[in-house]
């Protein structure tokens, strides 16, 4: 499918871009080299050259149905403050996997929770998703208030799950469900 953009009110989501008007590349590398960041989510390598592979890779993603993702931007400059994707997207099945990241200086902000509630709409209305998971490591408060606010429940925990700080965590797994709007 092709990319598709969404008013989100104070913030203004789009496809990641790469061209010779907009280039989110700094904004990747930022993300690449974030303690915070590196400590809850995967990243490509902080290379200009992996931000670029990373941008195409999310738009081959939309272009094979295989996942949605969006550059969360501030409206009047268009930068790039952080990313919110359907990863693990399956539109036979009519399910997905939310995942999110912020930039230090967009933290606290109420953007990504704005982002994320926006992209829900869109996937269950727009995409005709019946199911959308979100999960997180346990100890990483931020995502567990996102998925509160954006109206996730809580339907178990995964034991050492994910890699933290260089040792096992368990994982938080919750849903959202078309019918839960």
């Amino acid at each position: 499918m092709e990319p598709v953009e969404i008013n989100a009110g104070t913030w203004y989501l789009r496809t990641l871009r790469h061209d010779d008007r907009v280039s989110d590349v700094p904004a990747v590398l930022e993300s690449a080299r974030d303690p915070a960041i590196l400590r809850w989510r995967h990243r490509p390598a902080p290379t200009p050259e992996a931000a670029v592979l990373h941008i195409a890779e999310r738009d081959a993603a939309w272009r094979e149905d295989r996942a949605c993702s969006w550059a969360v931007c501030e409206p009047t400059t268009g930068k790039m403050l952080g990313e919110v994707a359907f990863a693990h997207l399956d539109l036979d099945l009519g399910i997905a996997e939310a995942t999110c990241w912020a930039l230090p200086r967009a933290r606290g902000r109420g953007m990504i929770t704005t982002a994320l509630s926006a992209v829900l709409r869109f996937g269950f209305g727009g995409l005709g998703l019946e199911r959308v998971s979100y999960a997180w490591a346990v100890g990483n408060d931020a995502s567990a208030r996102v998925a509160e606010k954006c109206g996730f429940t809580v339907e178990g925990t995964q034991r050492s799950a994910w890699v933290v700080d260089g040792r096992r965590v368990d994982c938080v797994m919750a849903g959202r469900l078309a019918s839960d709007r």
